[in-house]
């Protein structure tokens, strides 16, 4: 059968660009500078500007990035192994990577049923003694964070990680100051994916850190290039995650279209929100902001353990869906049974309610109401 809404075709969140693109591609081939160089240096000064961050260093990866800020905190002494570090349980499984790769221990705690964010009474309550750090994630593209999380984190001297791989763009409100902050400068330091799929998306894989530590910037650019400081000097034992130059030009292009591909993502949302009625399907809140949430991912709940049957129904009139994520990280074989936390009621719940209705780049918002009315129908 032929597929009339399909998911995601990345061939479309490229085609408006092709021939900056293009030329872009062509500027790298012939410079003869295939690391680093001053493509990497402009996408960085374009995603410094765009968070309103001091620094932002490009590197290959959204894992990485995010190994790289907790690993930067252990070379700092800031962090410690065995230190835990605060995370949703409700959340793709890289968050709780990056911390268990450094010898930290991920803490899951359980989220609010309606944003499907971290839920700050649970974080409070999970903290210890050993607890130095949360990592918050903007899970969907909607932004994470309330005056509660950063009183908290305050309070207990904890770090605050930002997990803006979904994000990009977004921006949030922040008690005591005037206007609205953005993603990857809320916290202490932030990490970005440019995985293709992503609201800015690489053609390939990419990542970036941004914070407004010097101290922690100069430490994660020194580990993503072999923990060199200068060339044939390594002060950390480090790795390689750089960001290759024609990624950075790939991004330099498409960074500067980043509110107007958030204003047809809330768009579409708006459509679907306008136009879903449909008995046991809750439909994410809808905000005014275009900022609050950039929806990355438009995620509805199917209620009474219809969603599979839902799924397969939307498929039969030709809509193609898609669940993030069918089953959290504390309950995949490489965590289970191995990480401190209380009960996760409200993650475990949606795991078995949630599902990703078409949003990207291909979808119209004429075909957003349409889907809309198909699943009205069935």
């Amino acid at each position: 059968m032929k597929v009339k809404y399909p998911f995601l075709d990345l061939r479309h969140a490229n085609e408006p660009y092709m021939d900056e693109l293009m030329a872009a591609a062509e500027r790298v081939i012939k410079s003869g500078r295939y690391i680093g160089g001053t493509e990497i240096d402009a996408m960085e000064d374009d995603l410094a500007q765009l968070t309103s961050t001091k620094y932002a260093i490009g590197v290959s990866n959204g894992l990485d990035a995010l190994k790289l800020i907790v690993r930067a905190y252990v070379e700092m002494g800031v962090f410690e192994r065995g230190d835990e570090i605060i995370v949703p349980a409700n959340t793709y499984i890289a968050s709780l990577l990056a911390i268990s790769d450094a010898g930290l221990v991920p803490v899951p705690v359980d989220v609010d049923i309606r944003s499907m964010n971290i839920d700050s009474r649970a974080a409070e309550t999970a903290i210890s003694p050993s607890t130095k750090g949360i990592m918050t994630v903007h899970l969907y593209g909607r932004m994470a964070w309330d005056s509660e999380l950063m009183d908290m984190a305050g309070r207990h001297n904890l770090k605050i990680i930002e997990d803006c791989a979904q994000a990009i763009g977004g921006r949030a409100t922040v008690a005591g100051i005037n206007g609205t902050v953005e993603a990857g400068g809320l916290g202490d330091a932030a990490a970005f994916s440019f995985y293709p799929t992503k609201n800015i998306g690489a053609l390939g894989d990419a990542g970036a850190v941004t914070t407004n530590d010097r101290v922690l910037a100069d430490t994660v650019r020194a580990l993503a290039n072999y923990g060199s400081d200068r060339r044939y000097h390594n002060i950390y034992r480090g790795y390689n995650c750089r960001m290759d130059p024609l990624q950075g030009a790939m991004l330099a292009v498409k960074l500067r279209h980043t509110a107007d591909e958030n204003a047809d993502r809330f768009a579409r949302a708006l459509a679907y929100h306008r136009t879903i009625r449909k008995d046991g399907v809750v439909t994410p809140e809808m905000s005014n902001a275009v900022t609050d949430n950039v929806w990355h991912q438009y995620v509805i709940r199917v209620l009474d353990g219809h969603r599979d049957q839902m799924r397969e129904r939307l498929l039969d009139a030709g809509v193609e869906t898609d669940i993030h994520y069918p089953t959290p990280p504390h309950l995949q074989p490489c965590y289970a049974g191995s990480l401190r936390h209380g009960p996760l009621p409200v993650t475990e719940q949606l795991s078995g309610e949630i599902l990703s209705l078409p949003i990207g780049p291909g979808t119209s918002v004429k075909d957003a109401a349409e889907i809309a009315e198909i699943l009205n129908n069935i």
